[in-house]
């Protein structure tokens, strides 16, 4: 059933529950002085079928809300682009991807949904790992299907693994932490040091200290020069995995949020999932400099596909 066909329903049945309330109001006393309308004055004849209305009432909001807050791609049309891409080096095709996914509505699963069904894709919603993950595995890969199987490596410490129903049956092996994707060798060279000094600061779960470029630094780098990129700097498809403080860690994670560069006219920018599990967001893209300068984060690391 489409959107259109329900909302069309549910108007119907709001309309029609309008009818029973006015047709069987709660009536006036002997004297004609008209009392407070309630559902227990309502005639047992219209009893029925204001109980059948309240019940495809609540039908349709549960059919509305099982409805994907955001359409992507279809297989069809992501094999297109692959196509249409695929001489690009593949730093650029991972930036277009990301772009593909610009307006996505972030995902509010605290594990993440596509975690939570079991499945490789799930693109209606989306956390910054999840982009990151997606934009590799379709830059990758020239079919949707190849996505999947690169997928299979990309996501996990070891190999993911699929039952007959193409369900994911080891995602507690997949990465949780974002030092760990970068410090696995599957995402490729960290290239944090050629950017500047580097500095360190306290890590996490095994790792002594983390090197990265701090807040400061990367200002100071944007500020002095926007052509970044010119100066063989930040490239299209390049990951920024941000730094969080020792202090403001929950759960022992070094990395906070994962973002995406794409350069455009020698200004950098930052595609990325911003939002918060539970209080909305989506995929966006604004200036490296504007977000760095009002992130919250201590520094960062980088990596890039070559």
């Amino acid at each position: 059933m489409t959107a259109f066909r329900l909302l069309r329903y549910f108007s119907t049945v709001l309309n029609s529950l309008r009818y029973i309330l006015e047709t069987h109001p709660s009536g006036s006393d002997s004297q004609g002085c008209g009392r407070f309308t309630s559902l227990r004055t309502v005639t047992e004849k219209s009893l029925m079928p204001l109980k059948t209305i309240i019940f495809n009432v609540l039908f349709v909001f549960i059919l509305l809300s099982h409805i994907p807050a955001h359409s992507f791609m279809s297989d069809t049309e992501i094999a297109s682009f692959q196509k249409e891409i695929a001489d690009k080096p593949v730093g650029e095709r991972i930036a277009l991807w990301a772009e593909k996914f610009m307006g996505t509505p972030y995902d509010p699963d605290p594990l993440g949904e596509y975690v939570t069904k079991k499945v490789i894709v799930a693109d209606e919603r989306v956390d910054c790992m999840y982009l990151s993950f997606r934009a590799v595995e379709l830059a990758m890969s020239i079919s949707p299907d190849e996505a999947i199987r690169i997928a299979l490596d990309k996501r996990f410490i070891n190999k993911g693994k699929l039952d007959g129903k193409g369900n994911v049956v080891n995602y507690d092996d997949r990465f949780q932490y974002g030092e760990d994707m970068l410090d696995s060798g599957k995402w490729d060279r960290e290239i944090t040091k050629e950017f500047g000094e580097v500095t360190g600061i306290k890590g996490a779960r095994g790792r002594e200290k983390v090197k990265m470029l701090s807040k400061a630094t990367m200002l100071n780098l944007l500020k002095t020069s926007k052509g970044l990129s010119a100066l063989g700097g930040f490239k299209n498809g390049d990951f920024i995995f941000f730094i969080k403080a020792p202090e403001k860690r929950k759960v022992g994670e070094i990395v906070g949020h994962i973002g995406i560069v794409k350069v455009e006219h020698g200004e950098i920018y930052l595609i990325h999932a911003g939002g918060v599990k539970n209080k909305g967001g989506k995929v966006k893209k604004e200036r490296l400099y504007d977000y760095i300068s009002s992130m919250p984060f201590a520094g960062i690391r980088v990596s890039r596909f070559e």
